[in-house]
């Protein structure tokens, strides 16, 4: 009887801007549901990485997964700071615990994002693969999935054997890179490919709010690696646009090609994407139009009278969730028929919940602001409690104010991808005329690529605060950005 193969499954995942001054702790991975482990872990995400990793592994027959226990993302999204080194080091602590506890392992899978950034951890996901691979030895093989935001150069792979990324943002295809990751790492386990790869830093820095790959620059660059891809047989090519907000020591765009033994190929791939990005490197930092909140907020009004709605006024630069600053430009100007969703506030939600807030109820608070400079001043808002209620993990209060306006206040920060996404709140998406939204450019996905919206404003505050595109505007400690365009005058690499 053949022995099965036996691939251990692990997730540890968290976007982290570390200006917030909110650190990201033990107890934020600590909520229902998390940490999980078994099938639950198995079962978590399944129509991104996890879905499209447990699906197709669980095709090849003879196949065993082991689910170790593992943190989801923390509860405050990506609205927090650095991670703890507790957290770290208590989770991945019972990571290696249960690796040796139901190893051996042919190969493990690791589900991660890539710009995690950890107290005292330079590089968190790559310390995560060296210790993997203490534990499981030097024979199995180790894959990683990553968002195109990861922070991360060639350290990741000196212990791991592959990492797939996903090629869209909005990233539409974490199910695929999912899938790949589970096919490469059974066909390395059965001796039908032999990774080899090679990754290059591209000095480029760039603000998440310029990346929307559905136009150029953005789509030529990932058009470049699909067309390497489909030309050369067993090749990926990951475009690691990088997350800025991370004042990390490998931050920045990184190339990495994986071939089937082909160590020449994946040089020669490397290279030309390299020098094609740095060919692209002033259109791909003039790629978006932002504007004021003043005056995205009179471009809505005008674009409602043109019969240019739905409107979007995507507020880019919020990282707490809690930003008044488009609010305020709302109420200023008294739009009307806007969704406003969300505005995090964790003392307001607990307040309302004490006080058994319920539809119907009469609403005057100052929600919002008070985190830091980035937040806002708090701003009074009177009007009724449309519904008041917890759902997932969090307490979710709806108010109507104004000419037809709904404010969203939820516990931490909430990124809307999809109008379908508020209607559990008992919204009547059709109702509204403009979405006032805390998103860079995964609301794409659900408000534009899809045609809902008929006017896309992005928004921004006068000062660069936490989201900002003026990055030299930003406290970094860890980061030279001299060492990058367009801040400085790096030559491109050899």
């Amino acid at each position: 009887m053949v022995r099965p193969i036996r691939i251990a499954v692990l997730h540890f995942s968290h976007e982290t801007v570390t200006f917030l001054k909110n650190d990201t702790t033990l107890e934020d991975f600590i909520y229902p549901g998390s940490p999980a482990k078994g099938e639950a872990l198995l079962n978590f995400d399944p129509t991104y990485f996890m879905g499209g990793f447990v699906k197709v592994a669980r095709e090849f027959e003879g196949v065993e997964l082991i689910g170790i226990e593992s943190p989801l993302w923390p509860r405050t999204y990506m609205g927090s700071g650095w991670v703890t080194a507790e957290a770290f080091e208590t989770f991945v602590g019972r990571m290696i615990e249960g690796l040796v506890a139901e190893g051996p392992f042919d190969g493990v899978y690791l589900c991660l994002h890539g710009a995690m950034a950890v107290r005292g951890v330079a590089r968190p996901e790559a310390e995560l693969a060296r210790r993997v691979r203490e534990v499981v030895g030097p024979k199995a093989f180790i894959v990683g999935t990553f968002d195109l935001h990861g922070n991360e150069d060639e350290v990741f792979l000196k212990s791991a054997d592959m990492a797939f990324c996903v090629k869209y943002f909005p990233h539409y295809d974490g199910y695929l890179q999912g899938a790949r990751a589970a096919r490469m790492l059974v066909r390395a386990i059965r001796g039908d490919y032999r990774p080899a790869h090679v990754t290059r830093k591209v000095p480029i820095i760039s603000p998440t709010v310029l990346q929307w790959t559905g136009a150029s620059p953005w789509m030529d660059l990932i058009q470049r690696a699909l067309t390497w891809e489909a030309r050369e047989v067993d090749v990926y090519v990951n475009v690691f646009f990088g997350f800025p907000f991370a004042d990390v020591v490998d931050v920045g765009m990184t190339i990495q090609v994986l071939t089937n033994g082909k160590p020449e190929l994946a040089e020669k791939i490397a290279r030309d994407m390299a020098e094609a990005a740095w060919r692209q490197r002033k259109a791909l930092l003039g790629s978006a139009k932002v504007v004021s909140m003043g005056e995205g907020v009179r471009l809505a009004r005008q674009a409602v009278f043109e019969r240019a709605a739905p409107v979007v006024l995507a507020d880019y630069s919020d990282r707490s969730g809690s930003a008044t600053f488009l609010l305020k430009e709302i109420i200023a100007q008294d739009l009307s028929n806007t969704l406003i969703a969300t505005i995090a506030d964790q003392e307001a939600t607990a307040k309302l919940k004490a006080n058994g807030a319920k539809a119907g109820d009469a609403f005057d608070m100052e929600i919002g602001g008070r985190v830091d400079p980035s937040a806002g001043a708090p701003l009074r808002v009177k009007g009724t409690i449309l519904d008041a209620a917890d759902r997932d993990g969090q307490f979710w209060v709806t108010v109507s104010f104004g000419r037809g306006n709904v404010l969203v206040l939820s516990t931490f920060l909430v990124q809307i991808m999809e109008p379908d996404s508020l209607k559990p709140l008992g919204l009547d998406i059709d109702a509204y005329e403009v979405f006032a939204i805390k998103s860079r450019v995964h609301f794409r996905r659900g408000f534009h690529d899809n045609g809902f919206a008929k006017t896309i404003l992005l928004v921004e505050p006068s000062e660069p605060f936490l989201g900002t595109v003026h990055l030299d505007a930003l406290p970094y400690e860890n980061v030279d950005l001299k060492r990058f365009y367009p801040y400085g005058e790096p030559a491109f690499p050899d």
